[in-house]
């Protein structure tokens, strides 16, 4: 089993920064990709950043040039750091993982428990 344990966030001003983090514990064999969704109340959760095991990034659309994502495989940590805050930013973050337990095992999606992130205007 894998355990996401996710801290960093809390509340901010407009314009302001926040960085995230969740790192990976468990019986893990290797962590395929890694990421950030955030869900707002009343709206579906939505991709925020991805990132390979390669390093390969990928952002939506209304953070790009805002938001940074990385990872240290050696820690199997994952980082958001969040610049220029919006009040829209404002939503639970959560960590995702995609990794496998085994060599022979079947990869599988993992969720953290999420973290408040506010912004206020």
């Amino acid at each position: 089993q894998v355990r996401l344990v996710e801290s960093g966030g809390g509340l901010v001003q407009a314009g302001g920064s926040l960085r995230l983090s969740c790192g990976a514990s468990g019986s893990i064999f290797n962590i395929n990709d890694m990421g950030w969704y955030r869900q707002a109340p009343g709206k579906q959760r939505e991709l925020v950043a991805g990132i390979s095991s390669s390093g390969t990034t990928n952002y939506a659309d209304s953070v790009k040039g805002r938001f940074t994502i990385s990872r240290d495989n050696a820690k199997n940590t994952v980082y958001l750091q969040m610049n220029g805050l919006k009040p829209e930013d404002t939503a639970v973050y959560y960590c995702h993982v995609n990794a496998k337990t085994t060599l022979l095992g079947a990869r599988r999606d993992y969720w953290g428990q999420g973290t408040q992130v506010t912004v206020s205007s």
